[in-house]
């Protein structure tokens, strides 16, 4: 028979990878919004100023989004031409070319948070 105890700390580890996971969405959405906004046309600078990074009420996901009226129509019109700068599919585009990183980034957070226990 061994002397050896086993303690369970179950819900210390959930609770430990969880604000890991949240810190790295966090993380990762400031990352997209960064990129999304590189990307985004400019005429005065209104829409790329309207960026928003919002977190879900549990942490774990985030809304990036742009709030003028014609925000909708910039991303999706692929005819318009900027002389200024951007393009159409400006937050489309960073969310399927940054993915591999942001899932690096929410990765790293959770290791991080688990080293630290």
């Amino acid at each position: 028979m061994s002397n050896y105890k086993l303690v369970w700390r179950g819900a210390q580890a959930v609770m430990t990878v969880r604000r890991g996971a949240q810190e790295g969405v966090r993380l990762a959405a400031e990352h997209l919004l960064a990129e999304s906004v590189k990307q985004c046309p400019v005429d005065e600078g209104t829409l790329r100023r309207s960026a928003r990074n919002t977190p879900t009420d549990d942490g774990l996901g985030a809304v990036v989004s742009y709030d003028t009226p014609y925000a909708v129509k910039q991303h999706e019109e692929l005819s318009y031409i900027h002389p200024k700068g951007g393009k159409a599919k400006y937050l489309e585009d960073p969310l399927h070319s940054e993915a591999p990183k942001m899932r690096r980034i929410i990765r790293a957070q959770i290791r991080r948070a688990v080293k630290s226990v």
